[in-house]
């Protein structure tokens, strides 16, 4: 956008473009069995402690993605590039970050990685919504860029999740059903959080959707301190 003299028009038809290589790539793809159908909705106690991070992931998710851009847009006035790039530094650092992730997963286990994730996020929502109040602009802006390509890397936990429930599954068909029902679960409090964080927006500041992300990020390390892998009991 910046260096290119780019518009709205010229990124999504660069879109379009490669949606287009995609579909033909897509269409290139071999066939495979179906595999039978299954309820993917069904819900076991058994795995309540996932439920209740997928809730919870959820909710804070939608937060960031809705919100976190519109900070750096509506406080600080960046234009289009400082997302774009941000964007950009935050997929690169996946690509190395992930497989450490994994890593880590590996070697300490999903309960400190997910515990580890939610003390991370209430010092990614304080830095959100109070480095403006407490830091000069320069430092503040820094601080949420910072916070948002944090941010983008602890999106990467969620294969603790998935690991997680892999581990504790009573039988192997368990698990497909349960990650799809996690995807649903996710959706609905996404989208609830959306609506609830606009409201607090609009009527309270900015701040206060923060505060609520990290309220939830408290809740989450509690959830995450419950997770037990049948091997380390």
């Amino acid at each position: 956008f910046k260096y290119l003299n780019f518009d709205f028009s010229h990124a999504y038809l660069l879109a379009a473009v490669g949606f287009g290589i995609a579909s033909v790539m897509l269409l290139k793809m071999k066939k495979v069995e179906a595999q039978p159908a299954m309820s993917y909705l069904k819900l076991y106690k058994e795995y309540r402690v996932y439920y209740y991070l997928v809730v919870i992931s959820g909710a804070r998710k939608q937060i960031f993605m809705t919100f976190a851009p519109w900070v750096l847009v509506t406080i600080f006035h960046q234009p289009t590039q400082i997302i774009a790039t941000l964007l950009l530094l935050g997929g690169i650092i996946g690509i190395v970050f992930q497989p450490i992730l994994g890593k880590t997963i590996d070697k300490f286990g999903e309960t400190i990685v997910l515990s580890s994730e939610a003390v991370i996020l209430i010092f990614i929502c304080l830095g959100y919504g109070f480095s403006k109040s407490i830091f000069p602009e320069t430092t503040a802006f820094l601080i949420v860029c910072g916070c948002y390509i944090l941010d983008q890397m602890v999106f990467s936990v969620g294969m603790a999740r998935a690991t997680y429930i892999k581990k504790i599954a009573l039988q192997p068909d368990h698990v497909k059903s349960t990650l799809s029902a996690g995807v649903t679960i996710d959706h609905i409090f996404s989208i609830s959080a959306a609506v609830i964080g606009g409201i607090i927006w609009n009527n309270f500041g900015f701040q206060y959707v923060f505060g609520f992300g990290a309220l939830l990020a408290i809740v989450n390390f509690f959830v995450a301190s419950r997770v037990r892998i049948p091997e380390q009991n």
